[in-house]
């Protein structure tokens, strides 16, 4: 074979292997995906007890519900039932510690994340009901007229 064949091949060869030389180098020994298999993915087995130090931030709704049932009850019977309580109202850890670290998002931005109309549906979000949002309420919070909590019902008494 000719040189202009030869010098690419070598060329290939020694970037490959400039790359398997960095990675022994770079690559701590014990990174893996360990005894777990690929469950957690690829990680450090020497930082797992530091991870396990980390406090999770977010909870779940059954968090919320030991001491807000009758807002869990409503919320689980209507359709934004599928939504987790921390989507709205933020993340629920150190709640307990201080109930003021846990603000209410009324913004409407948040509400038009789901309810904005879509201007060509194509998706199962476009089951959801949508507005206008230039033309409706447009200076008003969403929540002083409907209930997040139950959106089945019209409007606020």
């Amino acid at each position: 074979m000719r040189n202009h064949v030869w010098r690419p091949l070598y060329l290939i060869i020694a970037v490959i292997a400039l790359i398997l030389l960095v990675r022994t180098l770079v690559v701590p020994e014990d990174f893996g995906s360990h005894e777990s298999g690929y469950m957690y993915g690829w990680h450090r087995k020497g930082n797992e007890a530091e991870w396990q130090q980390v406090k999770v931030k977010y909870q779940t709704s059954a968090y919320c519900k030991d001491c807000h049932r009758e807002m869990y009850d409503s919320i689980g019977k209507s359709p934004h039932g599928i939504i987790p309580c921390e989507d709205c109202h933020g993340p629920g850890a150190g709640h307990l510690d201080n109930p003021a670290k846990l603000p209410i998002d009324r913004s409407r931005q948040l509400c038009l994340r789901c309810h904005a109309q879509l201007p060509s549906p194509s998706s199962g979000r476009s089951a959801i009901r949508g507005i206008d949002p230039a033309g409706h309420n447009p200076e008003a919070e969403c929540s002083l007229c409907h209930n997040p909590h139950n959106p089945t019902l019209e409007e606020l008494p």
